[in-house]
């Protein structure tokens, strides 16, 4: 297994793609399993020396497994305090795991990643996060069958390689008593613009809860709804097999689908006007502004992708927006520009990368559209002149 030798660049990107069921509502799919070694104590109880002892047994354990081809482990005790946040920015680890800017050093974890992920699909494994192992899927759109077709693979590998703690009438053991017995959290990261913007998203959020379903924030839990982004998940694992809790949190998201799409003819339908000139004005914001901040850039990305679906802008496509929302973020920023940014150059790097890609979208559209028909001379476009009937549009 390669160690912290793979530069980070566009590692784990994969599920930007803007790609699979509904990804210009739901941005990603996100299957992980909850599990650790027999015989070692749990992360919450462990010490410096058994922690490493996990690294080395999973460092191990992994050079061969077919579900994570060329894998390459990244030590957060190795990384710069920045591209830890870049991998915190990338949804791959949690807060715990990327560990503190400065001062305190951060935990004996690691990030391990397969090389060769099929488009819109990111493989890998947490190390010594809450639980020894956080095996883990992301993909785009709402795809979580495959996603956890993709993670129960893995752990079938992993699991004859390093033997689990398993409680034959509790199933897989865990830190935390809501993770035992499958072990498995699904979620799903959704664009809800119009339940917010019809005041309906309480009553939905309510509803989700009376059924076992959850929410957070965009950094998941603990964070705050950005952008009108929620992560949705299942709340609990005892009690149901995996399939069932799958099949339990597709069904309440199609539902949430459903009642999204019709709060947004809703809104299409009363204030149209309204609706066109809202969406506009957070393009030209965007492809304009010489100074953007975090949290103005995802409002006015939530703008956009909604006029974007709504078919009110012509661009730019989804994978731009998905790019701009996590490659605009404050610590990609600071690695690409090679320092510390304060708030003011973060600002205006942001607003500049979002110019560009944008930009770039329109440029593409540009040159992908047909070549504007000639003007006609009067005489009858369906028949081609003669001598020139190689050349009739019936045979091109």
């Amino acid at each position: 297994m390669t160690t912290a030798e793979r530069d980070l660049g566009t590692e784990g990107l994969e599920w930007l793609a803007g790609e699979g069921r509904e990804h210009e509502i739901v941005l990603s799919t996100r299957v992980r399993l909850a599990r650790n070694i027999q015989g070692m104590p749990f992360s919450s109880r462990a010490g410096t020396d058994e922690r490493q002892r996990v690294l080395e047994r999973v460092r191990g354990s992994l050079s061969d497994v077919e579900n994570l081809p060329d894998p390459a482990l990244w030590r957060m005790d190795g990384l710069e305090p920045v591209d830890r946040r870049v991998l915190l920015e990338r949804h791959l680890v949690s807060r715990d795991v990327a560990g503190p800017d400065e001062g305190e050093a951060p935990p004996a974890a690691a990030l391990v990643l397969g090389g060769e992920g099929r488009s819109g699909v990111t493989r890998g494994l947490l190390v010594n996060e809450e639980d020894h192992l956080r095996l883990q899927t992301l993909v785009s759109g709402l795809q979580l069958e495959s996603a956890w077709e993709e993670v129960d693979a893995l752990d079938d590998e992993v699991g004859d390689r390093l033997p689990y703690a398993f409680h034959h009438e509790f199933g897989y053991l865990t830190s935390c008593p809501t993770n035992v017995g499958t072990g498995l959290r699904a979620s799903v990261l959704i664009h809800l613009p119009g339940l917010v913007l019809t005041k309906e998203i309480n009553k939905v959020l309510q509803g989700m809860s009376q059924v076992g379903i959850t929410y957070r924030g965009l950094f998941g839990e603990g964070s705050e709804v950005v952008g009108n982004f929620f992560q949705i998940s299942n709340q609990t694992t005892l009690g149901k097999s995996e399939s069932d809790l799958i099949d339990h949190l597709g069904k309440i998201v199609d539902q949430v689908i459903e009642y999204e799409q019709r709060a947004r003819g809703v809104l299409l339908k009363e204030a149209p006007g309204v609706m066109e000139d809202k969406v506009w004005r957070a393009y030209g914001i965007l492809r304009h502004a010489r100074s953007l901040s975090f949290d103005e850039m995802m409002n006015l990305l939530s703008g956009v992708r909604l006029g974007l679906t709504l078919k009110l802008l012509p661009t730019p496509r989804v994978l731009t927006l998905n790019k701009i929302m996590v490659l605009g973020r404050t610590a990609h920023l600071e690695r690409e520009a090679g320092r510390s940014l304060d708030e003011g150059d973060a600002d205006e790097r942001r607003a500049a990368f979002v110019r560009e890609l944008l930009a770039a979208d329109e440029d593409r559209a540009a040159a992908a559209e047909p070549d504007s028909p000639p003007e006609s001379d009067g005489r009858d476009d369906a028949s081609p002149v003669a001598g020139d009937s190689d050349d009739s549009d019936d045979e091109q």
